[in-house]
Parts: C-alpha cells; structure tokens; sequence
C-alpha cells in the first residue's frame, strides 16, 4: 500500500493546532467552508463533487487526530486512514505535524493529484494556526 506524508512545523502551539483539526471553525478555516458532523461522522463537501467525503473521527486527543474514510465517494479514498500526529517542535516554539494518508493502492493514478491537494492543505493548515485568518481551499 502506498501513502502520502508531510511534516510541517508551525509556529503555533498544540491547543490552537488541535483545534484547526477537530473543530468546525478549525476545519472550515483551511480546508472547505462546508463541513458537517454526525457524531463521529464528519462530512466534507467541495465544489463539483457528487457527494460529501465522509470520514469517521477514529482518534482526537491531544497527540494525534485520525479519521477513516467511511463513505463510497471519492472511490478511491474508501478505507484510508488521515491522520496528524502532534508534537513539540524542536528548534522553537510551536507544534511539529506529521501528516500520513495511508492505504492507497500501489500504482493508484489518484494519488500524484491527491498528494499535492494535500500539500496545499498543508500550507493552508500551518497558515491559519498561526495567523488565525480563515483561507480554505476550497469554498463553496
């Protein structure tokens, strides 16, 4: 199985981090301005998608936010796991964020374009935790 990685260091500490992960104004504040919740359920629509992403919110502790997608749309992101594992950053203050989507299958032509979305949702991530200013990528 294949996955995307990425490391980012912010200058802004867990909490606010954490927060920008497991939150509606968080999620909604870098990623797209339409995120709904059922329970654990979480339900992300963008602009010329058929139907929501779902993803179930497995973990969302201090150390660690990790969801699985549950739905049949995008087909295939079915049964990957996202996950942002939260540590100090160790050359100043702030949060080191390991980003892992995992379980893609090798060779998937989806992933190339899916990595570098997810590098852009990164950029947005570091920028709203430390600045505050909502720049989701995607908005409807």
């Amino acid at each position: 199985m294949s996955e995307i990685t990425f490391q980012v260091d912010i200058a802004a500490d867990r909490t606010r981090v954490h927060e920008a992960l497991n939150s509606h104004d968080g999620l909604t504040g870098w990623w797209t301005t339409a995120v709904n919740r059922e329970d654990e359920i979480l339900f992300f629509d963008f602009p010329e998608a058929p139907e929501p992403f779902r993803l179930r919110r497995d973990r969302a502790d201090r150390d660690e936010v990790r969801w699985t997608s549950v739905g049949a749309f995008p087909p295939h992101w079915s049964g990957t796991v996202i996950a942002w594992r939260l540590s100090d950053a160790p050359a100043a203050d702030g949060t080191r964020v390991l980003f892992r989507h995992t379980g893609w299958p090798d060779e998937d032509p989806d992933l190339p374009p899916a990595a570098y979305t997810w590098g852009m949702l990164m950029t947005r991530l570091k920028q709203y935790a430390e600045t505050g200013t909502p720049q989701p990528l995607f908005t409807l």
